[in-house]
């Protein structure tokens, strides 16, 4: 690996030897190095030796040079040899298209891609309603229309999630061993940014896209009959809420991004007031969706308890479903439907002892709506039933943590709206308090006052001497130069 020279000198009327190790991938061929002769790890002075030495010597030097060389390949194999930028625009010149995280095109892309989080967790919720009772028929059916508005909607979302995934890929990061100094350097290997975002986030992402609530949709709107109107119910209810989880996740990775990229999530205080309201109306859609599903379930399970009370002869639990009308047997329970379920069903609130006691989801199942959801959980009369109880107690702890984390923030960036203004009036009240105790004459109280009003006019309570001061010199330079020109040229 390495190569030698030695150079003799003449010091204090004695010859001294100097030796020195080369490499020999970057020997140079420079004039300067005329008085130096190659030897292969034989120094003058301590042995010299013939040809068959010299040649041995230079075989053995081409060996360790293959071996160097073989060494540095297997270090650029295994990423020993990462490509690094300090500055983005370094990667306007690179071979390889990869985004600064920084870009002004990523910025935007991550405000799109936020908001098609937000609708994709808003349409989600439609799925739980797709279960619909058929009154005049008497069965369960599934909405159709709603089916492919809903399915419609999520596929269109999913698919522009589909490009932030694809630029995940393609966008560089900050390597966390840099960040020691200044910003750090960018990660432009495609392959360590892949590899990175397939251990972090990839299959978080790959969970929250995959169309599965599509598929059974689908499924359920060509060719099928009503058999399967329960098991989409069923199907949709828990693959809507087992994705409901990565698709609400994915959103914290990409908000935190933002943060750290723009350094603040809302540039304004209206707009972070108005996220955290429609977070609190997005969980109120939810809770509401939910509230919807339960009621139909409880109905459904009232309607499977009166079909068994009556007998196997009379009724089939499969006649509870609509597009089960071919089915043998049906003409009976046609004509008797009517009468047993609005006996052993009432969703009537006004009943003292009802048969089957629907508790909070009376009033939904009556009036076709549902109804009492704009509440924080008090006031709900429940039934025996451990999941309505369950239920009902989960809505009033839910409901008071959103509503005081809504008061709290909306409180938070509205304030800072009038932060400036209240501490001029903090000011101005000092200085009135300050004049008062000095007993300062009438007319110096009115110039303070005046000053004051100037100042406020022409800052609006902003320090501009500390803020001027805490940029650098040619910015100072280039902003006084545009505050001054016009004077400079009147």
């Amino acid at each position: 690996m390495f190569d030698c020279g030695h150079k003799a000198q003449y010091m204090s009327g004695q010859r001294e030897k100097f030796v020195r190790l080369d490499d020999l991938d970057s020997r140079s061929s420079s004039p300067s190095a005329a008085g130096l002769k190659n030897c292969g790890f034989n120094i003058e002075g301590l042995g010299r030796s013939g040809h068959a030495n010299n040649t041995t010597s230079r075989s053995f030097k081409r060996g360790i040079r293959k071996g160097s060389e073989g060494l540095k390949s297997i270090g650029r194999s295994l990423g020993f040899g990462v490509s690094r930028v300090v500055f983005p625009e370094d990667l306007k010149v690179s071979e390889k298209k990869i985004f600064d995280p920084q870009d002004k095109f990523l910025l935007l892309c991550n405000k799109l891609f936020f908001i098609s989080c937000i609708l994709a967790v808003s349409v989600d919720p439609l799925f739980f309603f797709l279960p619909v009772i058929n009154d005049p028929e008497k069965c369960l059916t599934i909405d159709k229309s709603l089916a492919v508005t809903a399915t419609t909607l999520r596929t269109i979302i999913d698919a522009f999630y589909l490009i932030r995934m694809a630029l995940q890929f393609r966008t560089a990061y900050i390597a966390p061993s840099s960040r020691v100094f200044g910003r750090g350097e960018l990660v432009i290997d495609p392959a360590r940014i892949a590899k990175r975002y397939m251990l972090q986030y990839f299959f978080l992402d790959f969970l929250a896209v995959l169309p599965l609530p599509q598929i059974v949709v689908w499924r359920f709107l060509h060719g099928s009959n009503g058999s399967d109107v329960l098991a989409t119910k069923q199907a949709l209810f828990f693959i809507v809420l087992f994705q409901y989880i990565p698709r609400f996740l994915r959103v914290i990775p990409l908000t935190s991004e933002m943060k750290r990229t723009t350094g603040v999530f809302a540039e304004t205080a209206w707009a972070g007031a108005a996220y955290y309201l429609l977070l609190y109306m997005l969980c109120s859609h939810i809770v509401g969706a939910f509230w919807y599903w339960v009621a139909v379930e409880r109905n459904d399970t009232c309607w499977q308890k009166a079909c068994k009370d009556i007998g196997r002869d009379k009724c089939n639990t499969n006649f509870l479903y609509c597009g089960n009308q071919h089915m043998e047997g049906y003409g009976v329970w046609n004509n008797t439907k009517d009468t047993v379920l609005k006996e052993k069903c009432p969703a009537d609130d006004n009943i003292d002892n009802p048969p089957f006691d629907f508790g909070i989801f009376t009033h939904a199942l009556s009036s076709g709506i549902v109804s009492s959801t704009n509440t924080l959980g008090q006031g709900l009369e429940t039934s025996t039933y451990p999941g309505e109880v369950i239920f009902s107690i989960a809505l009033a702890i839910f409901g008071l943590i959103l509503f005081a984390l809504l008061i709290g923030n909306m409180q938070t960036y509205l304030q800072s709206l009038t932060i400036r203004l209240e501490e001029m009036r903090i000011k101005r009240r000092d200085s009135e308090q300050w004049m008062h105790h000095r007993m300062l004459p009438q007319d110096l109280r009115e110039r303070v006052r005046r000053y004051d009003q100037y100042k406020w006019l022409e800052t609006r309570g902003v320090d501009e001497e500390n803020l001027v001061q805490s940029l650098p010199k040619d910015l100072r330079r280039d902003i006084k130069r545009h505050l001054c020109l016009a004077l400079v040229r009147r």
